[in-house]
């Protein structure tokens, strides 16, 4: 068996980032920025006002003004104060030339044209005005390379006046359950059978990354059965995905029909806890990633492996999940031979594992919100020890 750090690294090392597309504003969302972006304009590209009331200069306060026009969005007053005027102002509008504070209307009363401070504080020079450039000037670097393209930094390179984007490719997913006690999601499970869970959790879990998946159903346990359809799936995308069959029983046949069909395995078993029969390699140009059929040992194992894996394809700099630090909010057993990955709660600056770690339990998926880290032979450890832990999607 192999650590943990060298099945991700040698998984990694299967696969280079996929060739850069342009894709539209929007459909770049959850994408990696393929080359750092460059504001194209300035933003704000004026002054502008960050409030409704009237620009004035402060050297004329505390008034009283006379107003002599108004400057709203998109329509800015086209002329110059002179000392003792003001002009009516709104949010986002320009600020007049000889301008340099704004009033706001909840300090100022005003009988017809005239204007009258309210409240006799001080006004500065720059209050309540957005200043030119205060965002980004044109040139700046408003987003490094790798970058994960969510609401926020659409909205940047939008701002920053581009309409599409050079993005990391869109890695191909292929997923295939397999076992003959499995039955289609919905259809009427016998006793001797359990939903296909494994798919439709994965599909869940990919949902948020840039990454096009196929539902290959579900293969049978048989060789002929797998050998045909993997070698099918090998021809039509870049990674295949199995569920079930990777360890070493008489009914545990993935392995097998992946050598019989050409498939250079790169490893097989990974010295951790739940996932341990994971197995990784390539079938001509596709990767292929059998991950166990137990639903925690699945869904563990595709959050530190076929996670890594598709940011990695499609551009990320940093596709591994971040490690974070917690105090235990209950004493922590022994360690066995193996690292574990216990799903758990965090709430705050404290860490609970769950009470049910069995690896076949799909409930406390839906309980955890981390996955605490056990190093392997470690004593007995009391509440409040820090230890480590990455945060659940």
């Amino acid at each position: 068996m192999i650590s943990v750090a060298e099945a991700q690294a040698r998984l990694l090392d299967l696969a280079s980032p996929l060739p850069p597309v342009e894709r539209e504003l929007i459909q770049a969302v959850w994408h990696y920025l393929h080359a750092p972006l460059t504001a194209i304009r300035t933003q704000p590209a004026a002054d502008l006002s960050a409030m409704d009331g009237y620009a004035v200069a402060a050297g004329d306060f505390p008034g009283p003004w006379r107003v002599i026009g108004e400057s709203a969005a998109g329509h800015p007053f086209a002329g110059a104060l002179q000392s003792g005027e003001a002009v009516r102002i709104f949010t986002g509008a320009h600020v007049p030339r000889n301008a340099d504070s704004v009033l706001i209307q909840e300090n100022a009363s005003r009988d017809g044209d005239i204007l009258h401070v309210t409240e006799n504080r001080a006004l500065k020079i720059g209050a309540n005005i957005r200043r030119l450039g205060s965002d980004f000037q044109a040139g700046d670097q408003v987003l490094p390379a790798g970058s994960y393209l969510d609401a926020g930094a659409i909205a940047v390179a939008a701002m920053a006046g581009h309409g599409t984007l050079a993005v990391g490719g869109l890695p191909r997913i292929a997923i295939a359950a397999t076992g003959d006690e499995l039955v289609a999601v919905g259809a009427p499970a016998g006793p001797a059978q359990i939903p296909c869970s494994n798919s439709p959790m994965l599909q869940a879990m990919l949902a948020g990354l840039p990454c096009d998946v196929l539902d290959a159903g579900i293969l049978g346990d048989d060789l002929t059965v797998l050998e045909t359809g993997l070698h099918a799936l090998s021809q039509q995308v870049d990674i295949i995905v199995t569920t079930g069959g990777a360890s070493v029983g008489d009914h545990d046949l993935v392995h097998t029909a992946l050598q019989n069909i050409g498939a250079q395995m790169d490893f097989w078993k990974v010295a951790m806890r739940p996932g341990k029969p994971l197995m990784a390699g390539k079938i001509g140009n596709a990767l292929v990633l059998g991950l166990p059929g137990n639903p925690s040992s699945a869904f563990v194992t595709a959050f530190l492996f076929l996670l890594p894996l598709i940011r990695h394809m499609a551009g990320s700099p940093s596709p591994l999940p971040i490690l974070f630090e917690a105090a235990t909010a209950s004493d922590l057993p022994a360690g066995g031979d193996r690292a574990e990955y216990m799903r758990a709660s965090v709430e705050g600056r404290h860490i609970t594992p769950l009470m049910a770690q069995d690896s076949g339990l799909t409930r406390t998926l839906s309980q955890a919100n981390a996955l605490l880290i056990q190093p392997p032979n470690v004593p007995p450890r009391p509440k409040g020890t820090m230890v480590q832990y990455m945060r659940l999607p």
